[in-house]
C-alpha cells in the first residue's frame, strides 16, 4: 500500500519541504510514497499519508535547496517523487550533487533550467493594462499570462518589488497573483478577466517597430526567445509577420545606403572635400524621409520613437517652424497634431490661412522628454541639439524655398536667426534668416497653453492670429512677384 502525499497548489514549496523533512526523519523510503498536488487521480490502493513530525536534524547541500526551489514549480507530475528520491539518496551519498554523470541529477537539472526559463519568459512577456482610475493614489493594472510551468508564485515577488507603488493582478489558467495595498496573495482557477484597451500599447508597438533591425533578423532564434504561444497576449506581436516579410527589402536598402570607408591614402582628399561640404543634407528629394529616419546626429534619437519630418506642399509660399515634436507627433510621425497643433489650427482658421497651403515643420526633429510615471513630459532642446538639427531644417528650406518663414517661439528663432532671446519683444518683426530669406517672429502655441490667466490667453491668441495673417499676406504678395524679385 502506498501513502499518498497531497500538496496544496498554493504554498507548494513550503509544504513539500515540511513533508519531505518529516518523512525523511521517520525513515520512510521513496517507494512507500506517492506525491501529488491534487490534480493526479488517486490510485486504487493509495491512502492519505500523515506527515510525521521532524524528530532529527536534516541537513542538505545548499545546491540541492536551490535546485529543489525551482524544480518544485515544474509542470511534470513526477517532480515531487523525483526530488524526494534524490533527497533520500543524498542522505547516503553526500557528494551526489557533484556527480555530473548521475542520470537522476541530470534530469532534475534540466527541469530546473526549464523552470528558470519560464520565469524569465514571465518577466519578459507579461503585458499589463490599466483597469483603474489613472488619477487614483494607487493605479491598478491587470495582465493575462499562460506560463508553461507553475511559476506564478515563484516569480510574483519580482513583480511586487518592481511595481510596489501600484496595484496589479496577473491572471493565469492555474494560480493568479493579486497585489493590493502592498499585500501579495494568490487565487486558484480565476477566470480570464475582460480588460480594456490601453492607450500606451500604441506607443509600445510604434517603439517596437522602430527598434526592429531587419539586418539582424533570425526568425528561428527570435521564435526561440519569443515563442509563438505568448504572441496572442503581446500587442507588439501583431506587427511581427509584417516586419519579417519586409525585412529582406529593408536590409538591402540599408546596405545600399551604408557609407563606405575610403583607403587611407585618400584621407587628405576626404578632409578637403568635407571642408567644402554643404551645411545641410543634399541628397535626392525622394530620399529625404528615409535619410531623416536614420538620423543619429545628436543623442535625441535614442529616446524618441521616430524622427518627424515637415508636412505640406513642396512649393509652399509660407513655411511655419515650431520647436520640436510633442508626444502625439512622436507617435504619429506628423508635426502639430497634439494640443499645441490644435491651438495653431484654430489660429490659422481665424487668420484665414488654409493649413493645406502651409509647410509645417520643427527646428528639432526628435521628441525630447523626461518620463514621469507613464507620461512623457516635454523638455526644451538645448543649443547643441538645435545646431545639429539645422542640417535637416536647412535641407527643408532649400527644398521648399518659401517666400517667408514664420518662427514660432525661441527655439525656432534660434535655429533660423541664430538668436533665440527676447522673442516676445521681437514678435511681429521681420529679420534676416541664416538661410538668406526673411523670418517673421511669433510666439509658440504651447506658450498659450501654459499661460494660466484666461484674459492673457485671449491676448496671446489674438497676437498669434495677427502674426499668421501678416505672414500669409506677405508670402502671398511675394508669390505674386516675378521670380527674379525674391526680396
Amino acid at each position: 500500500m502506498t501513502g499518498r502525499v497531497t500538496l496544496p497548489r498554493i504554498g507548494t514549496e513550503a509544504a513539500w519541504r515540511r513533508a519531505a523533512r518529516g518523512f525523511l526523519s521517520a525513515g520512510v523510503p521513496p517507494d512507500a510514497l506517492r506525491w501529488t498536488d491534487g490534480e493526479a487521480p488517486q490510485g486504487l490502493f493509495d491512502t492519505e499519508a500523515e506527515v510525521p513530525e521532524v524528530n532529527r536534524e536534516i541537513r542538505v547541500p545548499r545546491a540541492f535547496a536551490a535546485m529543489s526551489s525551482a524544480v518544485i514549480w515544474h509542470s511534470d507530475a513526477d517532480r515531487f517523487d523525483r526530488l524526494y528520491a534524490f533527497l533520500w539518496r543524498l542522505q547516503r551519498e553526500p557528494g551526489l550533487m557533484r556527480d555530473r554523470g548521475d542520470p537522476a541529477l541530470a534530469h532534475l537539472r534540466r527541469m530546473e533550467k526549464a523552470v528558470h526559463r519560464c520565469k524569465h519568459k514571465m518577466k519578459a512577456f507579461v503585458r499589463f493594462r490599466e483597469i483603474g482610475d489613472p488619477e487614483a493614489t494607487r493605479r491598478s493594472f491587470a495582465a493575462w499570462f499562460e506560463p508553461t510551468h507553475h511559476t506564478v508564485e515563484f516569480t510574483a515577488t519580482f513583480f511586487s518589488r518592481r511595481f510596489a507603488d501600484m496595484d496589479w493582478r496577473i491572471f493565469t489558467p492555474d494560480v493568479s497573483a493579486i497585489f493590493e495595498d502592498g499585500q501579495l496573495r494568490f487565487l486558484l482557477d480565476a477566470p480570464r478577466p475582460e480588460m480594456p484597451e490601453d492607450a500606451s500599447e500604441g506607443l509600445w508597438v510604434t517603439y517596437f517597430r522602430n527598434i526592429f533591425n531587419p539586418a539582424r533578423l533570425k526568425v528561428q532564434a527570435m521564435q526561440s526567445e519569443m515563442p509563438k504561444k505568448y504572441w496572442h497576449n503581446m500587442p507588439e506581436a501583431a506587427a511581427i509577420p509584417e516586419l519579417i516579410a519586409e525585412a529582406p527589402a529593408r536590409a538591402r536598402a540599408m546596405a545600399a545606403a551604408a557609407p563606405t570607408l575610403p583607403p587611407l591614402r585618400t584621407a587628405r582628399v576626404q578632409r578637403a572635400a568635407e571642408a567644402l561640404a554643404p551645411d545641410h543634407w543634399s541628397g535626392p528629394q525622394d530620399g529625404f524621409a528615409a535619410a531623416l529616419a536614420g538620423c543619429t546626429r545628436c543623442p535625441l534619437h535614442h529616446g524618441a520613437t521616430q524622427a518627424v519630418p515637415g508636412d505640406g506642399p513642396a512649393t509652399a509660399a509660407l513655411m511655419i517652424v515650431g520647436e520640436q515634436p510633442g508626444d502625439l507627433e512622436d507617435l504619429q510621425g506628423r508635426p502639430f497634431v497634439g494640443p499645441a497643433g490644435q491651438v495653431l489650427d484654430a489660429a490659422l482658421q481665424a487668420a484665414g490661412v488654409p493649413r493645406a497651403e502651409v509647410y509645417l515643420t520643427n527646428a528639432v526633429k526628435h521628441f525630447k522628454y523626461v518620463t514621469r510615471g507613464k507620461r512623457r513630459i516635454h523638455q526644451r532642446p538645448n543649443t547643441s541639439e538645435v545646431h545639429h538639427c539645422r542640417w535637416w531644417l536647412e535641407a527643408e528650406l532649400a527644398r521648399v524655398r518659401p517666400r517667408l518663414v514664420l518662427a514660432l517661439g525661441a527655439t525656432a528663432a534660434l535655429a533660423l536667426t541664430g538668436d533665440g532671446a527676447g522673442v516676445m519683444r521681437r514678435r511681429g518683426t521681420l529679420e534676416r534668416g541664416r538661410h538668406g530669406g526673411d523670418v517673421l517672429l511669433s510666439l509658440h502655441p504651447a506658450h498659450i497653453l501654459r499661460t494660466p490667466d484666461a484674459a492673457e490667453q485671449d491676448r496671446l491668441r489674438a497676437d498669434l492670429v495677427a502674426d499668421l495673417a501678416a505672414a500669409h499676406r506677405i508670402a502671398s504678395e511675394r508669390q505674386a512677384l516675378p521670380a527674379t524679385e525674391t526680396g
